[in-house]
């Protein structure tokens, strides 16, 4: 899945009649300093363009001259500026070496490049595709500065992943249903039924299974939501179907619906309302956020983009994969992951579009940290599927966590009802299990 320094400016000296002479030198030297420091800056920000040279040479030595795409994702100790400077030199080169950068739909070729490191090195690795044939790694390594450490400007916040559950068909979602210092209590949606565990002597042990049986076909791309409910145990959301878990022995009653998904995790609204603490505002401050619902494609992997209620104006929005709420002081902003790979940020008075290069799967928690609210997104490398924490200062996000791997691809990111973490489906690429993983945020000091 990119966070600035900045330096504090050198005050500005006022002259005194006295001290004129004084002041005047202090001055000149003043904006001396300033002439230096801003060529350092340049040198540091230059020493960039050998493996941008480097790497734009190898991918122009597999594409040839052309139209191509260009996604740089920064998932190293390299702050927002570093990562802008390297995103523009290799931009550059990549022209120089006949190739123009268009959007994804004009393009011959996509590019994405990662930028992670090891503990002596910077790697970056170009990942490239061109028509339906295999892709292309090219890859460049330079020394990381002796010392160097990360900075902690670019990665004020740690994510923590823990792994809850692992089985060989796969998981569509798991909910925590009795939480504490550690979870004692589990459900698992899986393709064909509810399941439900208690933690005894340290295992998860089966005590319910409940079997959904679907009048029609599922889709191929299977996709399901699992929250807990206030009258009942549980509500289950699949493509075409509802139903209802209830407690004590546990049993399940479905029915043929197209009704539309809801959006926010259960914790989070509390009701046909939901009051969210706002980040930037005075203390007991609160922001109230409709229940908002999405109509899902019964027979796709996607939400028709249709809302109720609408946002503002906005009624419809392009299909989506998944949807994340950033409360604000006036109002919610919506973010969209978008079918077509774009990112739409929705105020209810505007609809501002972005590609930022995150995968299919975002949303958004509440923390003590920060902002006070993160979004969580997904990107996807050949070597494996992460995610990491941004904010928006406004519609710029910026990442305020290194990105955590995890051991395949992806498969769901759902915030969990209590608003604060996320699960993360896996599908493992060793062992072809699926795996379901809590993610919460620290704040590290």
């Amino acid at each position: 899945m990119s966070v600035a320094v900045y330096n504090a400016a050198i005050p500005e000296l006022t002259l005194n009649t006295v001290h004129r002479r004084l002041s005047f030198s202090a001055v000149f030297l003043s904006r001396i300093f300033g002439v230096i420091f801003a060529l350092a800056i340049y040198a540091q920000a230059a020493d960039w363009n050998a493996p941008e040279q480097q790497l734009a040479r190898k991918i122009s030595g597999v594409t040839g001259p052309g139209a191509m795409a260009l996604t740089v994702t920064n998932r190293s100790s390299l702050g927002r500026r570093d990562s802008e400077v390297i995103r523009n030199g290799l931009r550059s080169a990549l022209e120089a070496a006949g190739l123009r950068v268009v959007k994804a739909e004009q393009a011959a070729a996509t590019i994405t490049v990662t930028l992670s490191e090891n503990p002596t090195s910077y790697v970056w690795v170009a990942e490239i595709r061109q028509g339906a044939g295999d892709s292309a790694v090219e890859m460049v390594t330079l020394p990381r500065p002796e010392g160097s450490v990360p900075s902690r400007d670019a990665v004020p916040l740690s994510l923590r992943k823990s792994l809850l559950w692992t089985q060989s068909n796969p998981i569509l979602d798991l909910t925590v249903l009795e939480d504490g210092a550690t979870p004692s209590s589990i459900a698992v949606l899986s393709v064909d039924d509810v399941s439900l565990y208690g933690l005894q002597g340290g295992k998860w042990q089966q005590q319910e299974h409940i079997t959904i049986t679907p009048e029609h076909a599922w889709p191929r791309d299977l996709r399901g939501r699992l929250l807990p409910a206030k009258d009942h145990l549980l509500d289950v959301y699949l493509p075409g179907v509802q139903c209802k878990v209830n407690s004590g022995p546990a049993s399940l009653s479905c029915r043929e619906s197209d009704d539309p998904w809801p959006l926010l995790a259960g914790g989070m609204n509390g009701g046909a309302l939901a009051s969210f603490p706002s980040a930037g505002l005075s203390n007991g401050a609160t922001t109230v956020v409709p229940q908002v619902r999405a109509f899902y494609a019964s027979n796709r992997n996607f939400f028709t983009g249709a809302l109720t209620p609408g946002l503002g104006k906005f009624t419809t929005v392009p299909k989506f994969y998944s949807a994340a709420v950033l409360p604000r002081e006036k109002y919610p902003l919506w973010l969209f992951a978008a079918t077509d790979g774009e990112v739409h940020f929705v105020d209810g008075l505007s609809d501002q579009v972005a590609r930022v290069g995150w995968g299919s799967d975002l949303t958004s928690v509440k923390t003590s940290c920060g902002a006070g609210w993160q979004v969580l997104a997904t990107s996807s490398s050949e070597a494996a599927d992460s995610v990491r924490a941004y904010e928006l200062p406004d519609r710029d996000p910026v990442g305020v966590s290194a990105a955590v791997d995890f051991p395949g691809a992806i498969t769901a990111l759902w915030t969990e009802a209590r608003g604060d973490t996320a699960i993360v489906v896996v599908k493992n690429r060793d062992t072809r299990s699926y795996e379901a993983f809590r993610l919460a945020i620290a704040c590290d000091q």
